[in-house]
């Protein structure tokens, strides 16, 4: 889809009729799979269902006859596996953290292991306890998450139950492995996408978008493809809806040749450390004041 003119774009974004704020949860481009396509707990057909490999449920796998539609697997709602049952435990156990912390939140997080690690990173910091102690978070991120892994959670009890002031998502960066085959503008639509659900299910709250973090290096297919994908963002819009804003801070991570500043990342080169968190949170803080008001916190001892 890479190479497609920008007409195919806004016809796939029409196909899947998300609409910013009017998104429902079974108006997707092509219905889910799913024998239990919303809701928590899980049926056993639901539950055999999901345990078998996420690539055997792609859309299209289960029409007749099989069709091959990777432009639609950022879109369509698919839950991770990551062999056995542990990603349905993954799941399962925030669930059940979103379920201990009914009701009010400052902050409702959502995304990959980028976002658990505002809670724990690969040192065990709490970067989330450190920069914003006054802002009660829900994190719900999950290492190794797609856009699609997304909003199938969001569809199975992800989120039930909470009233978050502001919400927080940055995915996409594992859509990355996969834009050989799904194309840049498909990993666009899967953000947009997961922008779109958290509107449709928290309608009044602002929403903050944190486009997808560099890694690697120049010249690297993962690199180069985060950037055109965040440019494939920009052509959606997706702040024209008063309650969306982006944060875009990806050149505060780049050095001025475009490597990554390797004082900011984690010896993998893809996640933020301590002082990538920093700085995260230091583009992040005006934005989230102005939602949720400036709380002062106490100076350490």
């Amino acid at each position: 889809m890479r190479d497609q003119p920008f007409f195919a774009l806004c016809a796939l974004a029409s196909a899947l009729a998300l609409a910013p704020g009017l998104a429902n949860a079974l108006e997707y481009a092509i219905p889910p799979a799913d024998p239990q396509p919303t809701g928590w707990p899980l049926t056993a057909e639901q539950e055999a269902f999901v345990l078998t490999p996420e690539h055997s449920r792609r859309p299209g796998s289960h029409q007749t006859p099989k069709k091959y539609l990777p432009h639609l697997w950022p879109v369509i709602p698919s839950c991770g596996n990551w062999g056995g049952r542990s990603y349905l435990n993954m799941h399962e156990s925030l669930v059940k953290k979103v379920q201990a912390n009914q009701g009010p939140c400052d902050v409702l997080l959502v995304g990959d292991s980028i976002t658990i690690q505002w809670e724990s990173d690969l040192k065990k910091n709490n970067n989330w306890a450190a920069q914003f102690p006054q802002y009660k978070g829900v994190n719900i991120g999950i290492g190794g998450d797609k856009t699609q892994n997304i909003l199938w959670r969001l569809d199975h009890g992800g989120v039930d139950g909470l009233e978050p002031r502001c919400i927080l998502l940055m995915i996409g960066n594992n859509n990355m492995f996969f834009t050989g085959e799904t194309g840049i503008e498909a990993a666009a639509l899967g953000i947009k996408a997961c922008v779109d659900r958290l509107r449709e299910q928290f309608p009044k709250t602002p929403l903050i978008l944190a486009k997808i973090l560099p890694c690697h290096a120049p010249g690297n297919k993962f690199y180069e493809d985060i950037k055109l994908t965040n440019t494939a963002l920009n052509a959606l819009k997706l702040d024209a809806d008063p309650l969306v804003q982006i944060l875009d801070i990806g050149n505060d991570f780049l050095n001025a040749d475009g490597t990554i500043k390797a004082e900011l990342f984690a010896d993998d080169r893809i996640h933020p450390n301590k002082a990538g968190y920093a700085v995260y949170a230091t583009k992040l803080r005006p934005v989230l004041e102005k939602i949720l008001g400036k709380v002062d916190v106490p100076a350490n001892p």
